[in-house]
């Protein structure tokens, strides 16, 4: 999926369309059987992981749920939701754990024949001094401590310095590859439905997650059945989300 740049000033999505297909995308709750076809599940992958990210370091994977015997599994783990009964479920995983190999994957995957020197010096040196927060955390420490001091003079990132901000750091970047996988399903005709109503506990037992994995949530996908959607859409107004500066 490496491609070169292109001219930015060129691509563009009329408002009204782009308009109409968020403001149709509900969380459908009922789902018919039919299945999803792989080609349709790897075009929205593949949109997914456009998303923007930190430092490109794309600290996410999804484990692609259509087995029955798997699903008839999940759909317990989901306290039994109607949602979880659908023919493909998606476990979106924020992985804080993968920004190292991501940095030498970043050097090796790099678009042009050269990599510039700025590159690999940032994914070399800066970000793994940025990232790695050493054993048992002694290295975050040590940061919080330096970026307290130098910060006295001078703006700088003052985190992640923390295990609990590297979860935070890979939700976040995660979170925007969510949305744009629903967006691309509801441009192919299918309904989906974010769950964040699971036991953990037993959900990393059933799909054996790697143990720093982070499932942020289990997206359910497909046709929308009978009565699909619960209730009519609500927003609060929006002046009382933004303020103007």
């Amino acid at each position: 999926m490496n491609q070169p740049i292109t001219d930015l000033s060129a691509a563009s999505c009329p408002p009204a369309q782009l308009r109409a297909l968020i403001e149709s995308r509900r969380a459908v709750r009922r789902f018919t059987s039919e299945p999803v076809p792989d080609a349709v599940i790897r075009d929205c992958l593949e949109l997914a992981v456009l998303a923007p990210n930190s430092c490109n370091l794309q600290p996410w994977s999804f484990q692609v749920i259509r087995d029955p015997a798997l699903l008839a599994r999940l759909h317990p783990v989901c306290m039994g939701q109607h949602a979880a009964r659908a023919p493909l479920i998606i476990a979106v995983l924020a992985r804080p754990d993968t920004w190292r190999q991501a940095c030498a994957n970043i050097v090796e995957y790099w678009p042009e024949a050269e990599v510039p020197q700025r590159i690999r010096h940032f994914y070399r040196k800066t970000a793994p001094f940025q990232y790695n927060q050493g054993w048992c955390g002694w290295r975050g420490l040590f940061k919080r401590q330096l970026v307290r001091l130098l910060g006295l003079r001078r703006a700088l990132m003052r985190t992640p310095n923390s295990q609990a901000q590297m979860r935070l750091w890979a939700v976040k970047s995660t979170a925007l590859a969510a949305e744009n996988l629903m967006l691309a399903f509801q441009s192919h005709g299918y309904s989906t439905c974010p769950m964040e109503g699971f036991d953990e506990v037993r959900l990393r037992r059933v799909l054996s997650l790697p143990r720093k994995a982070i499932p942020i949530m289990l997206l359910a996908v497909g046709k929308p059945g009978e009565k699909a959607v619960y209730n009519p859409r609500l927003r609060f107004p929006l002046e009382q989300h933004v303020e103007w500066l």
